[in-house]
């Protein structure tokens, strides 16, 4: 089998194709969680905090020729829209698989030797009747 061959078998999984949707949905989620965190979560939350902006808050470390800014806020604003991303996709899944339950299955149908056992029982029974 050729290179060709074997990377198109590669490429057709699948949990490569599965792959390739997830990551182009969670491309398209992204803007959606910074919108929510950035205008909706994080406003209420600085509130709060009198007035605090979260991307703003900084340690400034001075030295001898210019200050160094230790930016913790951007950080907390990732950390913040992964956990609502993690959350989000969560409920996702867990709603997907709710929907995906699987039926309970039929019991199988009889074999033929269990059809000619019941039969002879319920002979075995009449007579005994």
């Amino acid at each position: 089998m050729g290179i060709v061959n074997e990377f198109k078998e590669f490429a057709m999984r699948g949990n490569v194709i599965d792959l390739a949707v997830g990551v182009i949905i969670g491309a398209a989620f992204a803007p959606i969680v910074a919108t929510l965190v950035d205008n909706i979560i994080m406003p209420p939350i600085g509130y709060v905090l009198a007035g605090v902006d979260f991307s703003k808050l900084s340690v400034e470390i001075p030295t001898p020729t210019e200050p160094v800014l230790i930016r913790y806020g951007i950080f907390l604003n990732a950390v913040i829209k992964f956990l609502i991303t993690a959350f989000a996709i969560f409920i996702l899944i867990k709603l997907i698989n709710m929907v995906q339950k699987p039926k309970a299955a039929a019991p199988p149908a009889p074999t033929p030797t269990e059809i000619y056992l019941k039969e002879i029982r319920d002979l075995l029974e009449k007579r005994a009747a």
